[in-house]
């Protein structure tokens, strides 16, 4: 799964350690989430979505989808 967490991050000037206490998670997570070494659960990905004010389809993309 691709996201943009990286870049929405960069916008707010944060530090990976700024988004993981908005988030209640470790900075660690949020590194792997931006790495894409793991995928957020659902309620995660809503939260991420909360904090960014944005649809949880412009933050995250399923690259293996198929149409």
């Amino acid at each position: 799964m691709n996201n943009h967490l990286k870049v929405l991050r960069a916008g707010r000037n944060w530090s990976q350690a700024d988004l993981a206490a908005a988030l209640g998670v470790s900075r660690q997570t949020v590194n792997a989430l931006e790495t894409g070494r793991y995928d957020p659960s659902l309620p995660l990905a809503f939260k991420i979505a909360r904090v960014f004010e944005q649809p949880i389809e412009s933050i995250f993309s399923d690259t293996g989808a198929s149409t």
